[in-house]
């Protein structure tokens, strides 16, 4: 009876150990859980908030360009221009694309809807016709 009383209290040792070992276990999974999403909320907000700097560098490259492409600062006078040129070349192509369409020259056959439409104007090129 003594080696099953033995074998009792070491089964019942190795299960209060056990227990210990998986209770702490648990603890750190949930604290490093914690952290992880920690970290991915902040991830994210900084995310966000670089996508906030991006679209007001855009709006004020816009507006800029805007205001100052007859006029532009030496620094960016490189910059405007090669603007300007692009939407000229762009004038030029999509002049070429309604001229192809009223020649007949250019018709579509496909079945979509708007398939060989220009694509839309990006924000950027919204004033292009102002030269």
């Amino acid at each position: 009876m003594a080696k099953y009383e033995d074998i009792k209290k070491k089964a019942k040792d190795a299960l209060e150990t056990i227990a210990d070992v998986s209770a702490e276990a648990y603890r750190v999974a949930e604290e490093k859980a914690k952290v992880l999403a920690k970290r991915a909320r902040l991830n994210s907000e900084i995310s966000r908030e670089k996508t906030v700097i991006r679209r007001n560098k855009i709006e004020i490259g816009i507006r800029y360009y805007e205001l100052h492409k007859d006029d532009a600062e030496d620094a960016l006078k490189e910059n405007v221009e090669n603007i300007t040129g692009a939407l000229a070349k762009i004038n030029i192509k999509r002049k070429e694309l309604e001229d192809l369409k009223k020649n007949g020259l250019g018709g579509c056959e496909c079945a979509e809807a708007d398939c060989c439409e220009p694509a839309p104007e990006e924000p950027e090129a919204k004033n292009e016709t102002e030269e």
